[in-house]
């Protein structure tokens, strides 16, 4: 957890190491993106699950800041969060923030990680991803495989 004040609370950011077994991407909507799973696999991937800003702050771009000191502090080469799709500002906000949409994940209501045959009132989720570090450049502003490539995120041998 990440903490931001001045003379009072500013906002927080807070959020976990993807497990490398893949559990963070279940329910995902197609094939994950391979440098994703690379990424995911090598332990390379930090999971943002909730950022707040108190409204009255007078700091503009708080939770950005937030967010990628957040992902440095933990040494990621990519960040991940999921955002409701219904929640088009959200979405949109981290879009302007440099984060990409690489797909649907698909969520029981009840907001479990089950995949077995999900209820008609499934939750779906846009996974949104944030490259980090050297690899940034080589990621280009649309394609989340251009990590798979950098040796510091290779799947150990």
């Amino acid at each position: 957890m990440l903490i931001a004040e001045g003379t009072a609370f500013a906002g927080c950011a807070y959020g976990f190491p993807v497990r490398r077994d893949g559990t963070w991407w279940r329910g995902f909507d197609g094939p994950l993106p391979p440098s994703v799973e690379q990424l995911t696999a090598s332990g390379h991937v930090f999971a943002i699950t909730e950022t707040l800003v108190h409204p009255h702050t007078d700091a503009p771009g708080v939770a950005r800041r937030l967010q990628r000191r957040l992902l440095a502090d933990h040494h990621a080469s990519l960040g991940a969060t999921l955002v409701d799709q219904a929640d088009r500002v959200v979405h949109d906000a981290f879009l302007s923030w440099g984060w990409q949409d690489i797909g649907a994940v698909l969520r029981p209501s009840d907001g479990s990680s089950r995949s077995s045959l999900l209820p008609p009132d499934a939750v779906v989720l846009r996974a949104l991803v944030l490259a980090l570090g050297a690899g940034t450049g080589a990621l280009g502003a649309a394609n989340p495989d251009g990590l798979a490539h950098e040796n510091r995120t290779q799947r150990p041998d």
